[in-house]
């Protein structure tokens, strides 16, 4: 394995990240447990979940994957090991009314209610970072590229959610603060309010970065780099599109987009253009398609961790093993003319 810096702070994690959405979902405990068991084995020190899975997001399955690992935490001694990063709901009217109504403001008394729950489920006195999941003010984010002016005046400011984290670091419940699903707007802002206040630094941004949409390289990648505040990137397979299995029209059985057609963000035309020729790419030199995308996605210098997910022991062992392969300069090349024949088709 490999480890990198964890933002500004000296605590080193693993460049391979285990991401957990599926557990209590198409995974059962005793799946994900194997899987935990195998990702430390394997000297991957960082967890990643949230309080809104697992996905998609159910009422009746709400909080499941963090008792998961609260369970394996408690059956296995590892909390030690394990450094695990949550997050907090942002609003979510009409989709997540199950989680504090849908209203999910960033304010004192939200996030004092969803960490303690989330801490509760983990059985653990403390989360090493805690993320806000996406803003609660409107902005562009879940692939949304162009930014309207609309009306946020009753969304929390940045500097009372700030304060209302720092009451939590203080309490010894949160070590760090990340945000998810950012603006380089806002998580400069973020910044500048620590930096003003004396308050908790952000030191990490997740948001989503694979082939198909390199979006974050535009503005945040800077930022990541000169801010050290490193990028944890999702979906680095693009909702497993990126490994040729969805080609050609196939729905592979208890696959995602199979289960959730309506997951499209990566099988527009455009994008399966784009994995058609990435697959062709790393098959001419000989390389596993999946492999190739993580690959590329761990060898960003922006980034701090890439968050694998995988329903199987056998993805989850494929992608570990990603962390072993240096992608010499001629398939590196191709992937660029690749991007610029088709920039972004999956924002």
């Amino acid at each position: 394995m490999k480890y990198r810096k964890l933002g500004a702070t000296d605590i080193d994690v693993s460049v391979i990240c285990l991401g957990t959405m599926t557990w209590g979902e198409q995974n059962t405990r005793d799946e994900a447990f194997a899987q935990m068991d195998y990702a430390l084995d394997q000297g991957v020190n960082f967890f990643d979940t949230a309080e809104l899975y697992a996905i998609p997001a159910r009422a009746e399955t709400q909080g499941a994957t963090e008792r998961i690992i609260g369970e394996w935490f408690r059956a296995r001694g590892s909390r030690d090991k394990v450094f695990l990063a949550s997050k907090v709901s942002g609003p979510g009217p009409g989709w997540i009314d199950h989680i504090r109504g849908g209203r999910g403001r960033f304010d004192r008394a939200d996030i004092s209610a969803a960490l303690d729950a989330s801490l509760k489920r983990l059985q653990t006195d403390r989360i090493d970072l805690y993320q806000l999941h996406w803003p609660e003010r409107k902005t562009n984010f879940f692939g949304r590229l162009g930014y309207t002016v609309e009306d946020d005046d009753d969304a929390t400011p940045i500097i009372d959610t700030l304060v209302a984290l720092a009451e939590q670091v203080r309490a010894g419940k949160i070590r760090y603060i990340g945000l998810s699903n950012e603006t380089p707007w806002g998580v400069m802002k973020f910044l500048q309010y620590a930096a003003i206040a004396e308050l908790p630094r952000v030191m990490t941004v997740q948001n989503p970065y694979n082939l198909l949409n390199r979006t974050y390289e535009i503005g945040l990648a800077e930022v990541s780099h000169r801010e050290r505040c490193g990028l944890l990137a999702y979906s680095p397979l693009g909702f497993g599109v990126l490994s040729g299995k969805y080609l050609g029209g196939a729905r592979p059985e208890g696959a995602r987009i199979t289960l959730w057609p309506e997951y499209a963000r990566y099988t527009n035309p455009r994008a399966q253009q784009a994995t058609e020729a990435y697959v062709r790419l790393a098959q001419a030199h000989g390389l596993d398609p999946a492999q190739m995308a993580l690959a590329y996605v761990h060898s960003r210098p922006f980034l701090t961790s890439t968050i694998i997910g995988a329903t199987n022991m056998e993805q989850l062992k494929q992608d570990i093993a990603s962390i072993d392969l240096e992608l010499p300069s001629e398939v590196l090349e191709g992937i660029e003319a690749i991007h610029q024949d088709n920039p972004n088709p999956s924002p």
